[in-house]
């Protein structure tokens, strides 16, 4: 990678990603409580998630004062460089809060609109995912690759439910008919950590609706940079309506099948 720009963003990212990443998991609070609620009683905010995104939307303005944000707690500029970070600080608040170890601090950089650098801090497994636009993805420096494409039938899918009572009551049915014709389901609770995943072959695809820009713009990169497809219903790149990444050879029947069983509506 040549671009002094990407060298650059991809540098921060890592960085404010990594000292996020410390933060959360050396300064978790031993009776760590809700500060707030989102979407439904059981979609939570922790104190953990706001300090996490003003540590990393303070880094990157120190570095990048004219750059624009746009975080899930709330960090929102315009910015008048071209660059915007897209911030996920705490990708896996419940698990976080239940001190299981899936969760995530997930930071992408887009240029004129377009993603081009993506980071997924995964500090409880020891991992640091990044991706730049046509450079590849890599997890410790370690090139990623997905998994050869196996039928569907043969597939390890991940997924993940919405907050929303009635939404994850569709998202269930959707599942139920969904299993028999897949190896298995898995659900890990950070969509940012399942298309990384994707990426390093751990999984061969994984879907979900209702996701937000902040939660998938890392992961997203990261899994096309390491060779899997990704987008939203045919046709449509990923979005909050679904969102589906997978090996080449599941990705199309997959997608398909989802489309089958109304995986795109509630």
């Amino acid at each position: 990678m040549t671009d002094p720009l990407l060298v650059e963003l991809l540098d921060l990212a890592r960085t404010a990603a990594t000292r996020a990443g410390a933060l959360l998991r050396d300064g978790r609070p031993a009776d760590l409580g809700v500060a707030a609620t989102k979407s439904s009683p059981i979609d939570v905010v922790t104190e953990m998630d706001i300090a996490a995104e003003k540590l990393i939307t303070g880094y990157l303005s120190e570095h990048r004062p004219q750059d624009g944000f746009l975080g899930e707690e709330g960090a929102s500029r315009e910015g008048t460089s071209g660059v915007r970070w897209v911030i996920d600080p705490l990708d896996g608040t419940v698990n976080y809060l239940y001190s299981l170890p899936t969760w995530a601090v997930s930071i992408a950089a887009e240029l004129d609109g377009e993603r081009v650098v993506g980071v997924v801090e995964a500090p409880m497994r020891g991992e640091t995912f990044h991706a730049v636009r046509g450079g590849g993805a890599y997890v410790n420096g370690t090139a990623l690759r997905c998994r050869p494409a196996p039928p569907l039938d043969q597939a390890l899918v991940s997924t993940g439910f919405n907050y929303v009572t009635t939404v994850r009551t569709h998202q269930a049915d959707v599942a139920q008919r969904l299993i028999p014709r897949l190896r298995d389901i898995r659900r890990g609770g950070s969509a940012a950590i399942d298309l990384c995943d994707v990426a390093a072959g751990r999984l061969d695809g994984y879907y979900e609706r209702g996701l937000h820009p902040w939660d998938l713009a890392a992961g997203d990169l990261i899994a096309r940079e390491a060779g899997a497809l990704t987008g939203g219903r045919p046709g449509l790149p990923a979005d909050g309506d679904l969102t589906v990444a997978a090996s080449p050879g599941v990705f199309e029947p997959l997608q398909a099948l989802l489309e089958e069983l109304g995986a795109w509506h509630d």
